[in-house]
């Protein structure tokens, strides 16, 4: 070891002690300083609070986003933004759609489960294939034929565009560093909006109808195949690239030969979360008249037909898992660099080709037994045989937190709430964040929307309380105990697929339309991931220090408290922020059945011509609520206590 490198060891050394003086001293002066500000806040709110139901009564933003509605439909013929631009847009989006329903339809339904069952077998095996067969077949069975290919047509068609645009700006992004660092905060914000806070602006621009639902599909959607497609080109290793470019590879060569075939497991998992977004999306698009089982299923909420909902719901899970299969074998294939030779490869075409064929000429007629009034019958039972129990939880849950934590959110003056969360921000995540945070709370008010903001807030803090519990107790037991992870972990591969709106269902089966049902429907969406993170936490701390606190008698209760909690601290407030987004964008969704606040307002911003400025704005308050959240959540995780925020 040479002198300097010596002498450098001495000094890290030598200061040692005094960063753990340093740090303790910080310990000491925030355990000091943040009772006091807590109490500050408590005599502030006590003698500033507002009579509960107060509002601002600034409705300058309704009337600005009216006034914009008004110019854009009196413009939309005549402006070159329309004529030129978004309707040439809007007729394109339209004709692939018509081409891809076309397509679907002149197959008819034995065509489509030919042609659904050899493209799965030949890019990921017969199970899949067998798979794929019997979802589309289910689709008949459940009498929802013409809603499943609808959804299924407008599912193809966002996913074709998401890759087409994702995909090249994912390679550029991994090549171009200036254009990655540009679309990483893009990104990122377009990741933690909330589902309905995109179709306000579609309809605004594209109007109502199957145009505007693709392209808002596509902006929730793009963003997912851009990073991975990113990650697939970046993680290829340099050594390959470099030996290739020895050989005299252009960059054009380098990226058609070399890099885009190594990423192509990355690649196929970007075509099959895109997938995944794209379906949960075109859903919710059929609040803006898109067609298929999205439609049928508002239509049964509408209704309250728990029957007709679950029947819809159920084909889009099976959708859901036909898909994800598919797509999922045929990444793991990828990777397992699963290459026949030519021969092989092609009378395994050939031979799907002709089994497609003769399964579309078969006179397939499916009998139909949807499931609507079975469901009915046992929503009707549950409803009258567990009213009790239901009532008791909804009115305890409601007492006790729901009711006080709205009462103080919604009393509680915009400016001072403003300040807390700068002020606690700040101490917890860092100032930038802070600062984002307090912006977005500031954004809020002027929208005039505080106390609706303030309901809404209070139903996802609530739905988080529930959700972190339940998801850190499940997940801690999937780490302790390998038998009940595998045995689970199926209901959690398939409760990751599903969309959002089919968690509604057994919310309104159990408690009615109320708001404690949206919060129950935000837990049931939110808690699987929770779950998997906060178990990868658990099992990701090092085992030699777990048998080093157990070799010094600890008990597992104290390994869990002192040890593997403390240490897995990442992944759990990960799991919290993720947790979080999942939830706001589920309590917004809740407003279809009883929610109210700012669900309820976009809602009653796109049926409602005169409520549409009071949508557009409640679109904008949530996506508000989301950055507040999220940079409050992500400033905790990026650091110690805001430490690894304070400089991003």
């Amino acid at each position: 070891m040479s002198s300097a490198t010596v002498a450098d060891a001495d000094i890290d050394a030598g200061d040692a002690p005094a960063r753990r003086a340093a740090v303790r001293a910080s310990l000491t002066r925030k355990r000091v300083v943040v009772p006091v500000l807590v109490l500050a806040f408590v005599v502030a709110y006590l003698v500033l609070r507002v009579p509960e139901g107060a509002s601002t009564g600034n409705t300058a933003a309704f009337r600005f986003f009216t006034d914009v509605r008004d110019w854009v439909d009196a413009n939309r013929d005549t402006s070159p933004l329309f004529l030129y631009g978004l309707n040439y847009l809007r007729f394109g989006v339209s004709l692939l759609v018509d081409g891809v329903g076309a397509a679907l339809a002149a197959l008819g339904f034995a065509g489509l489960v030919g042609v659904a069952g050899a493209l799965a077998f030949v890019l990921a095996g017969w199970r899949t294939a067998v798979l794929a067969v019997a979802g589309f077949l289910a689709f008949g069975v459940l009498g929802l034929t013409e809603a499943s290919i609808d959804t299924l047509s407008l599912t193809l068609s966002a996913v074709i565009l998401s890759v087409l645009i994702g995909m090249p700006l994912g390679v550029l992004a991994a090549r171009v560093g200036w254009l990655g660092a540009t679309l990483r905060p893009l990104l990122d914000v377009m990741q933690i909006l909330p589902s309905f806070a995109y179709l306000a602006p579609m309809t605004l621009l594209f109007l109502i109808g199957q145009p505007a639902a693709v392209i808002a599909t596509v902006i929730y959607a793009v963003p997912v195949t851009i990073r991975i497609t990113q990650l697939g080109i970046a993680g290829v290793a340099p050594t390959t690239v470099e030996a290739a470019t020895a050989l005299g590879s252009t960059p054009r060569q380098l990226l058609t030969k070399v890099r885009l075939p190594m990423a192509r497991p990355t690649l196929a998992l970007a075509v099959n979360q895109t997938i995944m977004m794209a379906l949960s999306m075109v859903v919710v698009t059929a609040l803006i008249d898109a067609p298929g089982l999205g439609e049928e299923i508002i239509r049964s909420l509408e209704r309250v037909n728990v029957g007709a909902a679950f029947n819809a719901g159920l084909a889009i899970v099976l959708m859901a898992i036909v898909l994800d299969r598919i797509t999922t074998n045929a990444a793991r294939r990828a990777s397992a660099s699963h290459h026949p030779d030519a021969r092989r490869r092609l009378l395994v075409w050939a031979g799907a080709a002709v089994a497609a064929v003769l399964v579309a000429l078969l006179p397939l007629r499916m009998p139909e037994f949807p499931i609507t009034s079975p469901v009915n019958t046992a929503s009707t039972w549950i409803e009258y045989h567990w009213y009790d129990a239901t009532e008791a939880i909804k009115n305890v849950v409601s007492t006790v937190l729901l009711n006080p934590a709205q009462s103080v959110l919604a009393s509680t003056p915009w400016w001072l709430f403003t300040v807390a969360v700068l002020v606690f921000g700040t101490l917890i995540s860092g100032w930038r964040s802070a600062l984002i945070a307090a912006l977005a709370a500031a954004g809020v008010a002027g929208l005039g929307l505080w106390v609706h903001a303030m309901q809404t807030l209070t139903t996802v803090l609530v739905a988080m309380i529930l959700t972190m519990v339940l998801g850190l107790t499940v997940g801690v037991l999937f780490a302790r105990y390998d038998r009940m992870a595998t045995a689970l972990r199926p209901l959690l591969d398939a409760a990751q697929t599903m969309p959002s709106f089919v968690y509604l269902l057994p919310a309104v089966a159990l408690f009615g339309a109320s708001r404690f049902t949206a919060i129950v429907a935000a837990v049931i969406y939110a808690v699987p991931p929770v779950v998997r993170l906060v178990e990868r936490g658990i099992r990701d701390v090092p085992a030699t220090v777990v048998e080093a606190a157990q070799s010094a008698g600890s008990t597992p209760g104290q390994v869990l408290r002192k040890v593997q909690l403390p240490m897995a601290r990442g992944g759990l407030l990960l799991a919290a922020n993720q947790g979080i987004v999942m939830i706001l964008a589920m309590v917004v969704v809740g407003g279809l059945v009883g929610a109210g606040a700012l669900g309820y307002d976009v809602v009653a911003g796109f049926s409602q011509r005169e409520d549409f400025g009071e949508g557009l704005a409640a679109g904008f308050a949530i996506v508000l609520l989301g950055i507040l959240l999220d940079r409050l959540t992500q400033g905790i995780s990026a650091g110690n206590g805001g430490r690894g925020t304070a400089n991003r």
